[in-house]
């Protein structure tokens, strides 16, 4: 998946979202846990410590002092039940000091002396055992009515709350990466649903060329910035649609208007130049002059042959042919043109390879290419035309060894005007429209053109146009055999 793709951030953001909403939840949950679990032992230590010190008291008030140890290990039991109590008094003696646990898990002696024994507020804090263990102690002070004062402490391992801990944070660091699974599954589900309109709309622009403006992107009723976006897109085609009419009815009206001006100063000239009277000079003029009303009529007539394709001319006299048997013809209609640079032109391919369009368009498409690779391949050079069904298509190749096109010139051989080379071209005639019709022919033939070239090797133009199944048997033309590849030279 693309990394920086819009899905892959949501996604992304979704679930990192989610996982860290998991982390903080367990965050709190932990603390509380914890503060629960060690509020609830320091409580019950604190009513320990104070039920102590009220039999300290009892005992003391009744002179006593000495059975307090007794008392305590008849009504607590503090080693049989792991806990610890410890009575100090205000000089540090110790008054009472609980044995150590059946399991040991602690030793009473090793504990460190109370601090802060002339406090009169009850404490309670951890203190540190072997290991990571600890144990919580909670002090109550008690001043009898002799004025005598104890420091009375209880005390509790927090193994079962360490354990407890332990256990809740286990449970977050197993859910967190189910949790961030499910994130990233359901993120997924969720922005590619979401994001599917935007398919659609993308889907639909692809589809959407000059040649099919009037097709509108699809429009979901949301309510949403979809639905706004969608709705931008379909005024900004249909402003680019009106645009393209005027542009193109602009071109079709001109090239028609100038057709007319330029056959009579054709004409005109024409029967200048077969005056008598006329000097040789003139006559040399007048027939440069002729060369270039030719050629400004055959830029006129491409103008209009491409504006009458943008307008749908094309697709009004389709019929169904073999492209192979097209293509095999005109390379033979062109072979004296060839003929005079001495190039062999070589024409390969089988016949059946069927085709449906304008007859007439798609051989000009033949007859441009032809001669684009005739007028760009030096003397005594080879032109190649073969034809072919691939993957569902015809595919139609024409190749030279000329001069080629450099690379940085390569996307613009379709443009309207665009030539290679001005100086030469304008010597060879060319206007630079005859790859751009080629172009216009096959989108108008839902086929495209692609080339490749190789300065100083030549080039390579490959037309596609989408194969169809051949007529009945009745309706072919008599030949049908295998076409052999075929020089002319």
């Amino acid at each position: 998946m693309n990394t920086r793709s819009l899905k892959f951030q949501l996604i992304a953001w979704y679930a990192g979202l989610m996982a860290a909403c998991l982390a903080l939840l367990g965050a709190v949950t932990y603390w509380a846990l914890q503060d629960s679990l060690i509020g609830a032992l320091r409580e019950s230590q604190l009513r320990r410590a104070r039920q102590v010190a009220q039999l300290l008291n009892d005992e003391v008030a009744h002179g006593r002092e000495t059975q307090v140890e007794g008392q305590i290990e008849s009504r607590y039991a503090p080693g049989l039940n792991g806990r610890l109590i410890r009575i100090t008094r205000r000089d540090g003696a110790v008054l009472y000091l609980s044995s150590a646990p059946r399991d040991q898990s602690f030793d009473p002696a090793a504990l460190p002396p109370p601090i802060g024994s002339d406090s009169q507020m009850e404490t309670a804090g951890e203190v540190p055992l072997l290991g990571s263990r600890k144990i919580l102690l909670a002090a109550h002070p008690l001043q009898t009515p002799g004025g005598a004062r104890y420091l009375v402490e209880a005390g509790a391992p927090m193994d079962e709350v360490q354990a407890e801990l332990r256990h809740w944070l286990m449970v977050l660091l197993g859910m967190l990466p189910v949790v961030a699974a499910v994130a990233v599954g359901g993120g997924y589900v969720l922005v590619k649903r979401a994001l599917s309109a935007v398919d659609r709309i993308a889907i639909s622009a692809e589809r959407i060329s000059s040649y099919n403006l009037s097709e509108r992107l699809p429009v979901a009723q949301t309510g949403d910035e979809l639905e706004r976006l969608s709705v931008a897109l379909n005024r900004m085609i249909e402003r680019l649609d009106a645009a393209f009419q005027h542009s193109r009815r602009f071109v079709a009206d001109a090239s028609h208007e100038l057709r007319t001006p330029l056959t009579i100063i054709r004409g005109e000239i024409e029967s200048l130049v077969k005056s008598a009277e006329l000097k040789d000079e003139w006559r040399d003029r007048l027939g440069g002059a002729l060369e270039e009303v030719d050629r400004l009529a055959s830029i006129v007539e491409g103008l209009f042959a491409i504006s009458r394709l943008d307008a749908g001319e094309a697709a009004a006299e389709w019929v169904r042919f073999d492209l192979a048997q097209l293509a095999t013809s005109t390379a033979d209609q062109m072979g004296l043109l060839a003929e005079d640079k001495k190039i062999a032109v070589t024409c390969v391919g089988s016949l059946g390879i069927w085709v449906e369009g304008d007859r007439a368009r798609l051989k000009q498409v033949v007859v441009n290419l032809l001669d684009n690779a005739i007028k760009y391949t030096p003397d005594g050079g080879a032109v190649s035309l073969e034809v072919k069904a691939e993957n569902g298509l015809a595919i139609l190749e024409v190749a030279d060894n000329g001069v080629g096109i450099p690379p940085d010139l390569l996307p613009r051989v379709f443009e309207r005007f665009f030539r290679v080379d001005e100086a030469r071209s304008r010597e060879r005639g060319g206007a630079g429209l005859g790859l751009s019709i080629v172009k216009s022919i096959c989108a108008a033939h839902r086929g495209r053109v692609r080339v490749s070239s190789e300065p100083g090797r030549g080039s390579r133009f490959r037309v596609e146009l989408p194969l169809v199944a051949p007529m009945a048997k009745e309706n072919q033309e008599p030949n049908n055999r295998e076409h052999q590849p075929a020089q002319r030279s």
